[in-house]
């Protein structure tokens, strides 16, 4: 049983280990107050899923119910180890308000229903709509967070069944760069580098990655290196005092919206020091040359000018990149919701290609992800990609997922790039998509600029279709409410950031008459009468398992090949890393390390795009630069962001997550220790900014953009001066089962802009000019944060009012309340 106060100690206690040596065992559990470990019915094997680390765990059941969770030891990716998340988090699946029957709108109210009523007016709508405009007037907005099979089987029917090519997920919010970065450098999605690379390791560099907060089991991972006999360095780029920053060798703390002049700096000063392993470059890359001449500007004088990082700590951080023997880089939102966010990405690949550090262990680069199953939303095409890391401007490509699919290949889109979220609700906006199926995500707090977001979802001709399992703040303006299974509740395999598979089996039944994901989606062709070419049932499956076969089909020979995993294989172990197939039986730890790319031009994913403009490459451009299948260096110069601060708004905004919430706290909050560790939102300030205006910590303040205002209690920190901290989990929903009102002043994204990156068309969340005030004192400073990481101050906000929608909008903004459900 786990004695340590995991709220207060979010990485439980050291084990120590070398270089080298294999990572201790700790087997972390907890369970329900009351429940004793001889009192549990049964272990059933799962894995973690309020983030994407794929932690490894057992389900304990007692009388039907899930009543706590254990650490699986023979997992790869935690041997055995919880964290917060983890071991509270699956409290949220017996919260009394779970949804358990449909509902259906009817005169502005949503009522309960039955399965046969709300799918019957899905499958009116989506037939009307399919002979009055075709299919481009339906989309597909899901999760990071369903499993394999479901994603699959989403994808079979909105790109094969339907033919629109307007289906992405929230993974566009979060982890799209990882996706475009992998596919700029290499060729195709896929983490190079492996978790167990922090073992072997002599330097860690996290870009833009709060690890301590995002992946707290990894983290642990790195703590008990740094614990252990030869630790490595630990390098962070990070404009926050992040538990990261305080336990790194060298912290650069770049203005926002800096990283690519920072990493060209930091590219240069290796180049100039002869840092690099030219046998290696010559060998495996193309493009060299160009980013050299490209990096000429770019002097440690000149990057301390544009970022506000003291010349000395480039050469610093250089030094230590440059002389690691074994590197391993990790990246994450810091760098993908920021300024020029592929072009940044892919410099991180750049400098593991210009070191030779790729494919042995402890050298290696983790694009990481955000989500639990983000990257199953990329290889099962359901993440504007198509299934198998398929390339949507390769006829072959396309002509062998008809077949698999048993369709005419000119039924499945591919006149032009598969439909970005970003730009699919532009779609929406403007009134050519008029159906819209949202399953497992919350974008009217998620996405940027709200108050645009929730006119946009609460138009009158629009027919929205919410797949969740409570009553969010998006549920509200549905017209049909479909209530879903959730983690624990339905069988399904799930891949973490480093390509491991989990299993995740069904523990308990769902509540009333909810139903899991899959089953609504084979329900839904069913009735839609959806059929191959041959006439037969285009979704042959009705289960998980045959589900999965089906993928495993579809990623046969491909990057992602899951052809060597089986459920039979998965039970019992450890979750495995793809590619799993005749050749590598038993996963494969590391890519590339023999040199050997996915990046020929009839097997990529892409082509690429210009990292300034976006603009696609061409086939036979990049046939023309990369004919061997190299990996391929490329070059960005830095631009400036379209939003800088000055004059009205002279601070940088950045969002981002606290240790405690996930996303838009749909689960975490249902979890009394995790909701009373971080209550609400709250803005971190610098001590120097603070002293200018006159803050103090606990003070309420207020932050606004040319886009609305937030109102939070003050947090004074080491930030750097200039930059303000938001996290953007909160939104409207109260853990008393209540609404606040939309756009009362405390979530985070009524601030940010509708604005993407170019490449990987990913919200930039950390763009934002903002100005600050102090509204009022509080008179006593503040409690202290439960944990040393960055925790919230505990305090209610005050209300702030910034509108809701507009025009058609406005009455159905506000015409659902819980208590109006009957």
């Amino acid at each position: 049983m786990t004695r340590t106060d995991r709220i207060a100690q979010p990485w439980g206690t050291r084990t120590p280990y070398g270089r080298g040596e294999p990572w201790p065992v700790r087997v972390d559990t907890r369970l329900a107050d009351g429940v004793t470990p001889d009192q549990v019915e049964r272990w059933v094997q799962s894995a973690a899923v309020l983030h994407s680390n794929g932690d490894g765990l057992d389900i304990a059941v007692k009388g039907g119910r899930i009543v706590g969770v254990r650490g699986r030891a023979q997992d790869r990716v935690n041997h055995g180890r919880l964290g917060p998340k983890d071991l509270f988090g699956w409290q949220a699946n017996g919260s009394p308000d779970r949804l358990t029957r449909p509902l259906v709108r009817e005169a502005g109210r949503l009522v309960e229903s039955d399965w046969d009523t709300a799918m019957d007016r899905v499958v009116r709508r989506t037939r009307e709509l399919m002979e009055e405009r075709g299919p481009s007037s339906v989309g597909f907005y899901t999760s990071g967070q369903l499993f394999s099979e479901e994603y699959y089987t989403l994808a079979l029917i909105a790109r094969g069944g339907l033919g629109t090519n307007h289906l992405d997920g929230n993974t566009r919010l979060c982890t799209s760069t990882a996706a475009e970065a992998l596919k700029e450098s290499f060729g195709s999605d896929g983490q190079p580098g492996s978790y167990s690379d922090i073992d072997h390791a002599d330097t860690i560099a996290l870009f833009g990655h709060n690890m301590a907060e995002t992946q707290t089991v990894l983290w642990t991972r790195v703590l008990d290196r740094l614990a252990g006999p030869n630790p490595p360095a630990v390098v962070c780029v990070d404009p926050r005092p992040t538990p990261v920053a305080r336990a790194a060798t060298v912290h650069l703390a770049p203005r926002p919206g800096t990283n690519v002049a920072l990493m060209n700096g930091l590219l240069r000063e290796i180049v100039a020091n002869g840092w690099t392993d030219q046998g290696y470059i010559d060998r495996n890359t193309v493009g060299f040359d160009e980013l050299k001449k490209g990096l000429d500007a770019y002097t440690p004088a000149h990057v301390a000018d544009i970022c506000g990082v003291p010349a000395e700590q480039v050469r610093e951080a250089a030094r230590v990149l440059g002389t690691a023997e074994r590197l391993l880089s990790t990246v994450l939102q810091g760098f993908y919701q920021s300024h020029q966010a592929t072009a940044a990405a892919v410099q991180v690949n750049n400098l593991h290609l210009v070191r030779g550090m790729l494919g042995r262990p402890g050298c290696g680069v983790l694009q990481m992800n955000g989500q639990p199953t983000a990257q199953n939303t990329r290889e099962c095409g359901a993440n504007g990609d198509m299934p198998g890391f398929r390339n949507w401007e390769n006829d072959a490509h396309m002509a062998e997922l008809a077949r698999l699919w048993n369709l005419d290949p000119l039924q499945v889109p591919h006149y032009g790039p598969p439909t970005h979220a970003m730009q699919m609700f532009r779609y929406v906006e403007e009134g050519s998509i008029r159906m819209l199926w949202v399953s497992g995500t919350n974008p009217a707090v998620s996405l940027p600029e709200l108050r645009r977001i929730r006119s946009v979802l609460a138009q009158e001709r629009l027919f929205l279709v919410v797949q969740d399992a409570f009553l969010t703040e998006t549920a509200q303006l549905a017209d049909v409410v479909l209530p879903a299974a959730i983690w624990g509740e339905k069988t399904g395999t799930f891949t973490n950031a480093d390509r491991t598979v989990h299993l995740s089996e069904k523990a308990v039944e769902p509540p009333g008459d909810a139903r899991p994901d899959l089953d609504i989606f084979c329900d839904f062709a069913r009735r839609l009468g959806l059929r191959d070419k041959d006439g037969g049932p285009l979704v042959p499956w009705n289960g998980p398992e045959a589900a999965f076969e089906g993928w495993k089909e579809c990623s046969r020979g491909r990057p992602c090949d899951y052809t060597g995993i089986t459920y039979a294989k998965l039970r019992g172990g450890s979750g495995i890393q793809w590619p799993c197939n005749e050749r590598h039986p038993y996963g494969t730890e590391r890519l590339y390390a023999d040199g050997a790319f996915w990046s020929g031009a009839d097997y990529c994913e892409s082509f690429g795009r210009d990292l300034i403009t976006g603009a696609p490459v061409e086939e036979s451009e990049y046939r023309a630069l990369n004919p061997s299948a190299k990996a391929v260096i490329k070059a960005a110069e830095y631009v400036t962001p379209h939003e800088p601060p000055g004059g009205e708004y002279p601070f940088s905004l950045i969002t981002g997550r606290t240790l405690y919430q996930f996303h838009t706290r749909t689960k975490t909050a249902r979890a009394p220790q995790l909701q009373a560790a971080a209550p609400q939102v709250w803005v971190e300030v610098s001590a120097g900014d603070a002293d200018s205006y006159g803050i103090e910590e606990g003070d309420l303040v207020e932050v606004a953009t040319a886009r609305g205002t937030v109102r939070a209690q003050a947090r004074v920190s080491g930030i750097r001066d200039g930059v303000l901290f938001l996290p953007f989990h909160y939104g409207y929903w109260d853990t008393d089962g209540g609404f606040a009102p939309e756009g009362d002043g405390r979530a985070g994204n009524e601030l940010t802009p509708t604005e993407w990156d170019p490449v990987s068309k990913q919200p930039l969340f950390k763009t934002a000019a903002a100005r600050l005030r102090r509204v009022e004192a509080t008179g006593s400073p503040a409690p202290a944060p439960t944990t040393t990481a960055s925790a919230p101050v505990p305090g209610a906000a005050v209300p702030a009012t910034t509108g809701g929608g507009a025009g058609e909008a406005d009455e159905r903004l506000h015409a659902t309340r819980p208590e109006e459900i009957r």
